[in-house]
C-alpha cells in the first residue's frame, strides 16, 4: 500500500480502542493525544435544509405462490377489489370471502425525498410486506401515491421489487438467507411535488452544528471570520452558529460552498466510555483517564451434580427395586489477587492497565463500574 493510502486509512475510524474477548486493542499507529482537522460541512448542517420522509400502501403483483393468505389478511383482498373497480373490473361481492389470491400480497412503501428534490426526479424506494407473504421476490409493485406528513401526494411508485434474500423448502425443512419480505426499487419513485426550502431567511444562515459543544463551536466561528471576514459569523448558543451571507441566490450558494470546505480541528468531547452489555463490547475516546486503584478480581462457580442410585430389595423379600436421585453441590471459587493499576493520562496508558487485569468483558463491565464509583475512572460510563 502506498504511503499516501497507508497515511489516509488511519484517519478512516475514529474509535481508538474496542474489547473483543476480554482485552482491549489499540489500533496500530495511533497516538492517544492524535488530532485532524475536519470539514465544516462534515460538523454542520444548515437549518431548514432537511429531507422529508414519505409513506404509501400498495400492492405486490407477480409472486411465485408466496403471497399473502387472504384468509388471514383480509386488507388484501379489499384492495384488489377496490383497484379493480377503479379499473373497470366489477368483481361481486360474494368474490370477496372466496378468492385466494397466492400472488398479491399488500406492502407498505418508504422512500426519503431529498431536500431541493424537483418534479421529474427519481428517488429510490423500500417495499415492505404487511401481511403474511413468504416472499416479495420476481414481485412488482403497482402504481402507490407516497405521501408526506401533511397528507399531501409528493411522489409515485412503481416498478420490479429487487429482494436481496433468497430461500427453499421442502418437507417441512427450509433454509433462508437473508430477508425475503422486505425488498428495493432503486429510481422506483417519481417526484410529483416540490417541497419548497428557503435556502436561509434574510440576511442570516443558520449553521447548526452535530453535536452540542461549545469548544468547537468556538473554533468554527473562529475559522469562518479568519477565512471570509471578521463579523461574518457569530455564535449563538453551543449548537448555533448565525452566518451574515448574501442575498442573491446564486452567490449564496457559492459562499456556502466556501465555508463547508473550511477545515476546523473538532474538541474531542467529555471522556466517554460506551459499554454493550448484550456484545460485551467496550469502546472508550481518548480523553478517558484512571487514576491509582487497586482491583480485587476472582471467580466463583456453584456446580450441581446428580447421579442415580438403585435401591434393590433384600432377597425373598416382597420389595420392589427403587431409583432414587442424590445431588451434590460443590463450590469452586478461584483465587483471587489484588492488582495495582497505575494512573493512566493517556489512552494507552488506560489499555494497558485494564488489560492487565486480564477480565472477560462482562467482568470488565463490573470492574469499570467499581473504578467509576470509587472516583478512580474520569469518564462517562454509557450502557446499551
Amino acid at each position: 500500500m502506498p504511503a499516501t493510502e497507508n497515511h489516509r486509512g488511519r484517519y478512516l475510524v475514529k474509535i481508538v480502542a474496542t474489547a473483543i474477548c476480554g482485552c482491549f486493542l489499540l489500533w496500530p499507529g495511533w497516538s492517544a493525544n492524535l488530532a485532524w482537522a475536519e470539514r465544516i460541512k462534515d460538523l454542520v448542517s444548515v437549518q431548514g435544509l432537511r429531507d422529508n420522509q414519505l409513506i404509501g400502501y400498495g400492492l405486490v403483483v407477480g409472486l411465485d405462490n408466496s403471497g399473502d393468505q387472504t384468509t388471514q389478511t383480509p386488507f388484501t383482498v379489499q384492495t384488489v377489489i377496490n383497484m379493480l373497480s377503479q379499473l373497470g373490473v366489477n368483481v361481486p361481492a360474494s368474490a370477496a370471502t372466496t378468492m385466494q389470491l397466492k400472488n398479491v400480497a399488500a406492502v407498505m412503501v418508504t422512500a426519503t425525498l431529498p431536500v431541493f428534490a424537483g418534479p421529474g426526479q427519481t428517488i429510490d424506494v423500500t417495499v415492505s410486506s404487511l401481511g403474511n407473504a413468504k416472499s416479495l421476490r420476481s414481485g412488482t409493485l403497482l402504481m402507490t401515491p407516497l405521501k408526506g406528513a401533511d397528507g399531501q401526494i409528493y411522489a409515485m411508485a412503481q416498478g420490479n421489487v429487487a429482494v436481496g434474500g433468497a430461500g427453499a423448502s421442502a418437507n417441512g425443512s427450509s433454509v433462508q438467507i437473508n430477508s425475503l419480505s422486505t425488498g428495493r426499487i432503486p429510481s422506483g419513485a417519481t417526484v410529483e411535488r416540490t417541497v419548497n426550502t428557503p435556502l436561509g431567511q434574510g440576511q442570516y444562515l443558520q449553521l447548526e452544528a452535530n453535536t452540542t459543544d461549545f469548544m468547537t463551536v468556538a473554533k468554527i466561528v473562529t475559522a469562518i471570520n479568519t477565512k471570509v471576514g471578521k463579523g461574518t459569523a457569530a455564535a449563538i448558543d453551543g449548537r448555533v452558529i448565525r452566518v451574515t451571507a448574501p442575498g442573491d441566490t446564486d452567490t449564496r450558494v457559492a459562499f456556502l460552498a466556501t465555508i463547508e470546505n473550511i477545515e476546523v480541528t473538532p474538541d474531542s468531547g467529555v471522556a466517554k466510555i460506551i459499554v454493550n452489555a448484550r456484545t460485551g463490547s467496550i469502546v472508550m475516546n481518548q480523553n478517558v483517564t484512571i487514576d491509582t486503584c487497586a482491583v480485587a478480581h476472582g471467580n466463583l462457580s456453584v456446580v450441581v451434580s446428580t447421579a442415580p442410585v438403585i435401591s434393590q430389595p433384600g432377597p425373598y423379600s416382597n420389595g420392589t427395586t427403587v431409583q432414587a436421585e442424590v445431588s451434590q453441590i460443590e463450590v469452586q471459587q478461584e483465587k483471587g489477587s489484588v492488582m495495582m493499576v497505575p494512573a493512566g493520562a493517556a489512552l494507552a496508558d488506560v489499555v494497558k492497565a485494564l488489560n492487565a487485569l486480564g477480565a472477560t468483558p462482562q467482568d470488565l463491565l463490573a470492574i469499570l463500574q467499581a473504578m467509576k464509583a470509587a472516583g478512580a475512572l474520569h469518564a462517562e460510563l454509557e450502557i446499551i
